[in-house]
């Protein structure tokens, strides 16, 4: 399976309880979808690994949900050195 590894800007949505997430670059999105729009991955921040889904948007756009415990310190606004691996 192949890596890819890029940087991006976090983003949250406001409100309590509200999710951060890095945008996939267009040149590194999954060719791979399962039901809405899903991809099961493998992702790296800062050596920590974790499985979770990529999806995309409506519009396009990728998304990779950063849970609190792995982001830690990082917060809306930051850039992040991501890897990730898709396993379709």
């Amino acid at each position: 399976m192949k890596s890819h590894l890029f940087k991006s800007k976090l983003f949250s949505y406001p409100g309590k309880g509200g999710w951060t997430f890095a945008v996939v670059p267009k040149k590194h999105a999954p060719a791979a979808k399962l039901a809405w729009g899903r991809t099961p991955v493998i992702a790296v921040l800062d050596g920590q690994e974790w499985r979770t889904s990529v999806w995309t948007e409506k519009s396009g756009r990728v998304l990779l949900p950063l849970p609190k415990k792995i982001r830690k310190q990082y917060t809306d606004g930051d850039t992040v050195l991501l890897e990730l691996t898709y396993l379709l």
